[in-house]
C-alpha cells in the first residue's frame, strides 16, 4: 500500500493540482466561446468597467444547440421565437450578486436600442420560477426587460456558459456572434456603439 503524501512535498503536488485546475478551466472558457479571450477590466467585483472589449467575437457565426426556456406567462419558447432580430441573451439569477447589479443597465440598454431590429433577453435560470424574477424586477424598478425563465437549467448548459452571468450576442438568424462572461455595464456609450455595429451589419 502506498504511503500518502505528507509535509512539503503534499504541498508542492497540492498546488500544482490546482494550477492544472485553473487552466483546464481556462482553456475550457476559450474552448466553449471559440475565441481568443480579452480580459475584463479588473473591476473589485463590481459590474463597472467591463466593457465591449471583454467580449470574445468570432471569426464567424456560431451555431447554437436548441434551449427551451419559458416567458413571464408560462408560455414555451425556443430560440427560434428569437429570430429575425439581434439579441443580446444574458443568462442570469436573482442569487447571482454580479447578475443583480448589472440587470438596471440591461434595462437601460433595452430603453435605449430595444425594438423591431434588437431586443435584450434575460434568461433567469432561477429554479423558483418567474415569480422570485418578477419580484425582484419590481424591487429595483425594471421597466423595459421581458421576463424569460429556464427553471431547468438547461439552457446554460447547452450554451455553454461557464458561469454567471454570460452573455451571448446572436444575430437575426440565431447563431452566436461572441460572448462576454462575467458583468458589464451595458450602457456606456461604448457599449451601444459597439452594439449599433452590429446592429447595422446584421
Amino acid at each position: 500500500m502506498r504511503t500518502l503524501l505528507r509535509g512539503p512535498r503534499a504541498i508542492v503536488f497540492l498546488a500544482a493540482g490546482t494550477l492544472a485546475l485553473a487552466a483546464i478551466a481556462i482553456v475550457g472558457v476559450i474552448y466553449f466561446s471559440g475565441g481568443t479571450p480579452i480580459r475584463a477590466p479588473q473591476d473589485g467585483g463590481q459590474a463597472e468597467t467591463a466593457s465591449f472589449r471583454s467580449f470574445v467575437m468570432h471569426e464567424a457565426p456560431r451555431p447554437l444547440l436548441e434551449i427551451k426556456f419559458e416567458d413571464g406567462n408560462g408560455h414555451a419558447l425556443t430560440q427560434t421565437d428569437l429570430k429575425g432580430k439581434t439579441v443580446l441573451l444574458n443568462i442570469w439569477a436573482t442569487w447571482c450578486v454580479p447578475c443583480r447589479e448589472e440587470m438596471p443597465t440591461l434595462d437601460a440598454l433595452e430603453a435605449e436600442l430595444g425594438g423591431p431590429t434588437f431586443e435584450v433577453v434575460p434568461l433567469s435560470v432561477d429554479r423558483a420560477g418567474p415569480d422570485v424574477v418578477r419580484k425582484f424586477y419590481a424591487e429595483i424598478g425594471i421597466e423595459h426587460l421581458g421576463l424569460y425563465v429556464d427553471a431547468t437549467m438547461r439552457a446554460s448548459f447547452n450554451l455553454q456558459a461557464p458561469g454567471l452571468p454570460t452573455t451571448l450576442l446572436i444575430d437575426s438568424e440565431g447563431r452566436e456572434l461572441g460572448r462576454l462572461v462575467g458583468s458589464a455595464e451595458w450602457n456606456t456609450p461604448e457599449m451601444i456603439a459597439f452594439l449599433n455595429t452590429h446592429l447595422k451589419s446584421n
